[in-house]
């Protein structure tokens, strides 16, 4: 857990919140006030964003960011899902499923409203829907191709997943915090090294849509984003293919699925 003192930004909600001014412009993070995290002990989950928020500001250096308004609305406001997905489990723990994809649509509502600029409404929102994506990871549990999904899916906001991630540990339990740390640090390992190999912010299928037509011998249409979408998915999952295989799998799924490609000029090889 990263030690971080009181930032301006978290004096500036505080004081918004306290006032009752939040209730109006804001009321999804005084709303937080009422609800217990999943632990039950040390903090609420209003507490517990603003010092996300915190720890999120003190990372930016560390990630080349600095003043970012979008790592920091998301560190705000990336569990203002939790109130309306909170739950009682039989064992009398709470818990709050999918409360990722509810507070990105609460997100993308909220900062319209304030009429944020657009690409900041769609980052921040994009942001709260994928920072739950880390938790399960652990070395050697997650395959390369999960890697690359988990690279693709968060495109441009690569960077600032990460600072949400680290910034969302806020436990009191060193051991948790550290295993935490070291599987992020892990991660980020791993996608270094498998951007050295392949540009994995810009993986593409090994055939471009006019090469698809062409192998197919069919013109533009539904089929080919299909084709385009099945050796994506290869692709993801083995890495490059390489042309002449790309080739193979695409005739052979074009065959599976009933498609004539009789007429279509040989490949080249």
């Amino acid at each position: 857990m990263l030690a971080a003192g009181p930032s301006g930004p978290r004096r500036g909600i505080s004081l918004l919140v306290d006032t009752g001014v939040a209730d109006v412009i804001l009321p999804e993070v005084p709303e937080l006030r009422l609800e217990m995290d999943e632990h039950l002990r040390h903090k609420d989950v209003y507490q517990h964003s603003l010092t996300v928020l915190d720890q999120a500001i003190g990372l930016e250096d560390r990630y080349g960011l600095h003043d970012d308004l979008v790592v920091r609305l998301a560190a705000l406001l990336h569990d203002i899902g939790k109130p309306k997905t909170r739950a009682l489990l039989p064992d009398g723990r709470v818990a709050f499923h999918h409360h990722e994809v509810v507070g990105e649509k609460m997100a993308r509502t909220r900062l319209k409203a304030l009429r944020f600029p657009s690409a900041v409404v769609t980052d921040v929102s994009a942001l709260i829907g994928l920072h739950l994506r880390f938790h399960g990871y652990g070395p050697g549990e997650w395959t390369d191709a999960a890697v690359r999904r988990y690279v693709r899916d968060a495109g441009p906001l690569l960077t600032r997943l990460h600072v949400l991630t680290r910034a969302d540990c806020t436990t009191r339990n060193k051991a948790k915090a550290a295993r935490l740390a070291r599987a992020q640090d892990d991660l980020e390992k791993r996608i270094a090294r498998l951007g050295e190999q392949e540009e994995l912010a810009r993986i593409r299928p090994d055939l471009d849509g006019n090469e698809i037509m062409r192998i197919l011998g069919v013109p533009p249409g539904r089929i080919i984003g299909r084709a385009y979408q099945h050796l994506l998915d290869l692709r993801m999952e083995h890495g490059p293919l390489g042309t002449e295989r790309a080739t193979q799998e695409l005739l052979a799924w074009a065959a599976d699925g009933g498609l004539d490609t009789s007429g279509a000029p040989p490949a080249e090889g």
